[in-house]
């Protein structure tokens, strides 16, 4: 299929289809005994990640040749090389790799279509869930679940009541705790990967601050989910993120928004924002 039109949605299906493969590849050595090395900055990587990674390289590939792609498994892409790529594939083929080795179930297949620096296309699937959740620009979000039925997502109204809060299982730290103190009235969320932009996209959570560093492959399928069910993905400046304008693949720290109406900002630690 040649991709020569901004609407995305003619892709959806074949793109859910491959992140279904991927997870079926990902739960085959879920359920064995894997090993598990680790890259140069100490994350962990196991057969899972890589076989993810080679099956969705290889389906994007057949689906819209000549459409790079970009994964967290690729072979490091200069930015001289990537900076002139109006479209292109974002994928995580395995967000959530220490939820993986934990054997909690929460992780994710992530692919994102970009263009223009913006997520037009997000899939993210939960494997262990059978979980898929999914966008495109300007057609809404969706779930579909162990069921077989699809949901459209809708995020939270804001009511001023107990706050939701989604917070990492794997990433939490000082500056959430003071995010958290300053909210006051929460409860926590506790969800590992993609899943936390989820629960905001499907109104169980109304908010994701994340005070850390991220790469922009964990955030481009949740993000397009996330603004597609009526949220927002913004940086501390309240700006949206945005994808492969830097030479740098780490992204700022962010909230995930449900309601702009609960002033979410107010409560950012001010060390955060330095």
């Amino acid at each position: 299929m040649l991709l020569e039109e901004s609407d995305p949605t003619p892709l959806l299906d074949s793109i859910l289809a491959i992140a279904v493969e991927a997870g079926e590849k990902i739960l085959a050595i879920y359920n064995t005994n894997f090993t598990v090395a680790h890259k140069e900055d100490h994350s962990p990587l196991t057969e899972a990640d890589l076989l993810s990674h080679k099956t969705i390289v290889q389906g994007l590939k057949k689906l819209t040749p000549g459409v790079p792609i970009l994964s967290e498994e690729s072979g490091e892409i200069s930015f001289l090389e990537r900076r002139d790529w109006r479209r292109y594939w974002l994928v995580d083929p395995l967000d959530g790799t220490r939820e993986f080795v934990k054997r909690n179930g929460e992780f994710t297949v992530n692919i994102a279509l970009i263009e223009d620096h913006r997520s037009i296309l997000g899939v993210v699937y939960a494997p262990v869930m059978n979980a898929l959740y999914y966008a495109s620009k300007g057609q809404g979000a969706y779930q579909k679940g162990m069921d077989g039925g699809v949901t459209r997502l809708k995020v939270r109204p804001w009511k001023g009541e107990t706050a939701l809060v989604a917070g990492s299982r794997s990433h939490a730290g000082e500056y959430l705790k003071t995010f958290l103190d300053k909210v006051g009235n929460y409860e926590l969320v506790s969800m590992g990967s993609s899943l936390k932009f989820c629960l905001v996209a499907e109104g169980k959570a109304d908010i994701y601050p994340r005070f850390g560093l991220t790469s922009e492959w964990d955030t481009a399928a949740a993000q397009c989910v996330v603004e597609e069910a009526g949220g927002i993905l913004v940086d501390l400046n309240k700006m949206p993120l945005r994808y492969n304008a830097k030479e740098s693949l780490l992204n700022p720290s962010f909230l995930v928004i449900a309601d702009s109406a609960g002033q979410w900002e107010r409560f950012i630690p001010e060390a955060a924002k330095l």
